[in-house]
């Protein structure tokens, strides 16, 4: 299957564009998954540090106490019944790339990773948040909820995020937890020469994702 050229990609501006909300417009298809025991990909990504308000010329100090570094983040991609689908099985490889430069706040890695098209897409909400100082603590686990038939041989996959993602907010220098029962997304997926990857990130979110009954493993 052949995907033809896209004539454009809306790119969004603002740092926040990153959060998506809880709910948003296609049904479910094939039911609500459930995250445990479902055969998910843990990946490990960078512990999310916020940076410090002030810079000056550092201080001298007295050495350092030996202190356990803190754990590094993981996030665990759960297929569920979805793991057959080619689309999800794209999703599944390429994810864990995207949420390594949301959170090391690296539009780098999504130019060396992904085609150029979901480069443009995403890059310029990265350069964003890193520029106000937003850093991500990102979910620990993401749960397949739905596919859906696009035009152009797209193949739309829709997610839920767990609770543990937050955003620091620099101004209130307090994590902001973006939904008590996790947050929705949707991710348009296309066919290329080197296999299914992700185009776009679907703005705004589609309604009738429903993340209110999805147990996540983490």
């Amino acid at each position: 299957m052949s995907v033809k050229p896209f004539a454009s990609v809306v790119v969004g501006a603002a740092a926040l564009a990153l959060v998506a909300g809880c709910s948003g417009g296609e049904t479910n298809k094939g039911g609500m998954p459930v995250g445990e025991g479902s055969g998910g990909r843990t990946v490990t990504l960078g512990t999310p540090t916020p940076e410090p308000s002030t810079t000056g010329t550092p201080k001298p100090t007295a050495p350092a106490k030996t202190t356990v570094a803190p754990p590094a983040a993981q996030i665990t991609i759960v297929p569920g019944s979805f793991a057959s689908k080619p689309a999800v099985q794209g999703l599944v490889a390429k994810y864990p790339l995207y949420y390594q430069a949301l959170v090391q706040r690296k539009s780098d890695i999504i130019k060396t990773s992904f085609p150029a098209f979901f480069y443009a897409d995403t890059a310029v909400n990265i350069e964003a948040a890193r520029q106000s100082g937003w850093v991500m603590r990102p979910p620990g686990s993401v749960v397949v909820v739905g596919t859906a038939n696009r035009p152009d041989g797209v193949i739309r996959v829709n997610l839920c995020r767990s609770q543990r993602m937050q955003w620091w907010n620099p101004k209130t220098r307090k994590w902001v937890i973006v939904a008590p029962r996790g947050t929705a997304e949707a991710i348009d997926m296309v066919r290329t020469g080197l296999g299914w990857t992700m185009y776009r990130m679907v703005r705004p979110v589609p309604k009738g994702i429903n993340c209110s009954a999805v147990r996540y493993p983490a």
